[in-house]
């Protein structure tokens, strides 16, 4: 099992790239996206279950890109 720290820096690191775009709307779209394109279920399950319990170490944005993760 991949450590909930390296997941949150990596979904920090993907949104810190979509962040650039000026439509936050359009960048959590593209984070999650993203996500769903290149990790694993259980990756996705871990940083799911993680937003849903704290969330913490995760920006804003991601937080929004996450919890769509959820709904798809």
């Amino acid at each position: 099992m991949m450590k909930i720290e390296r997941l949150i820096k990596m979904a920090n690191d993907i949104g810190d790239f979509f962040n650039a775009e000026s439509n936050k709307e359009i960048a959590a779209e593209g984070i999650t996206k993203h996500i769903l394109r290149s990790w694993e279920p259980r990756m996705r399950r871990d940083i799911i279950a993680y937003c849903q319990q704290d969330g913490a170490g995760l920006s804003d944005l991601v937080r929004t890109a996450i919890s769509r993760l959820e709904k798809a």
